[in-house]
């Protein structure tokens, strides 16, 4: 959207609900860093290393760290070293950044980073705006750990900032950020990270929990498409229709590019987490899911069941690889389906193995 527009017609549009700066100057100097390059991180990273706002001339290259530096030194060399650079710790991203941008795996290693975090700024507390962004799904009530940990020192800021979307769509800056916290500092960085991280941003408040909540209610409508897909897919098989006429169905009547995705998948054997999304973070997510059902008072059958049969599917896996198979060595979460399988009487992963059965 272009900076000639008023900010009133700039509010008024859903897919930025803050204003843009009329003059020049909201991210000038500002260092960004990012920690956490796994498949939606490095996406992230990237395209904010490539595509930093236009109207910004004096934002600084981001400075990026990864557990496994090997990913920090493949991204600086795709994108180049004037537009990234490694931060040596987790430490030096605290001291020297501005924004702080975060992308995890678990909520212990979220924890983890962030009391390092506020080891290092004991050290040297912050002397002007520091903004903590928190893109990571993990359970709602950890954000308020999180904000007395690092909120403590002055001038510093903590926003939570989940995404929506799949790798393939991050790749493409297509991600949906969900934003709470303090305002100033989410217009701050939706400015930041839209259009060049994501496509949308939607501002749920100020109440740190809600955003993680809504990326939970979101994921758990995915997590239910999965269920229901694998057990069509596996319901075919067993009755001898076939998988791929159930993928046919789903482009036909269910042409949602996520659905078309995980039923493509599941009938192709395609389970590699390494280009997915690894089905640990599936169980984490599902179990976060169910305990807030229960906070609620809110049953969600759906996914009690899908529950299980990632668990079923996680077991069966580990069982392979065990016994020397050829088999992905991280299982995407679409892998649900050997959970179906399995309790359908056929074999999790290979259908191959299965003749045909049509039981009457």
């Amino acid at each position: 959207m272009a900076n000639a527009l008023s900010s009133d017609i700039l509010t008024e549009q859903p897919s930025f609900p803050f204003s843009r700066p009329t003059t020049p100057g909201l991210l000038d100097h500002r260092q960004v860093g990012f920690v956490g390059l796994g498949n939606i991180g490095y996406a992230m990273a990237k395209n904010l290393a490539q595509n930093g706002p236009n109207n910004v001339s004096n934002l600084q290259p981001p400075k990026v760290w990864n557990r496994t530096i090997s990913k920090s030194e493949k991204l600086v060399q795709q994108v180049g070293k004037d537009k990234a650079s490694i931060a040596g710790s987790l430490e030096e991203i605290a001291l020297e950044c501005d924004i702080i941008i975060v992308n995890l795996a678990n909520d212990d290693v979220v924890r983890s980073v962030y009391s390092r975090f506020a080891e290092a700024l004991k050290s040297a507390p912050p002397t002007k705006k520091k903004i903590f962004v928190e893109t990571s799904t993990i359970y709602p009530s950890l954000a308020g750990d999180l904000d007395k940990l690092i909120c403590s020192f002055p001038h510093t800021h903590l926003i939570t900032c989940p995404v929506l979307g799949s790798a393939i769509v991050a790749d493409k800056s297509q991600l949906t950020l969900i934003m709470s916290g303090d305002y100033p500092s989410k217009k701050e960085v939706a400015n930041l990270l839209v259009p060049s991280v994501g496509r949308k941003a939607l501002d749920l408040g100020g109440d740190l929990e809600k955003a993680l909540t809504y990326k939970l209610m979101a994921n758990s409508m995915v997590l239910g498409t999965m269920e229901i897909l694998a057990e069509a897919l596996t319901f075919a098989d067993k009755s001898g229709i076939g998988g791929e006429r159930v993928l046919d169905l789903v482009k036909d009547f269910f042409p949602a590019p996520s659905m078309i995705n995980y039923a493509e998948r599941m009938a192709h054997e395609k389970f590699d987490g390494n280009t997915g999304f690894a089905i640990d973070g599936g169980i984490k997510d599902a179990t976060h899911i169910r305990r807030l059902s229960a906070k609620y008072n809110c049953p969600m059958p759906a996914i009690d069941v899908a529950h299980q049969h990632l668990i079923t599917a996680r077991a069966i896996h580990l069982k392979e690889k065990n016994e020397g198979k050829d088999v992905a060595s991280t299982l995407d979460w679409s892998g649900i389906i050997a959970g179906t399988r399995a309790g359908a009487g056929l074999d999790g992963f290979d259908r191959n193995k299965d003749a045909t059965v049509v039981e009457i």
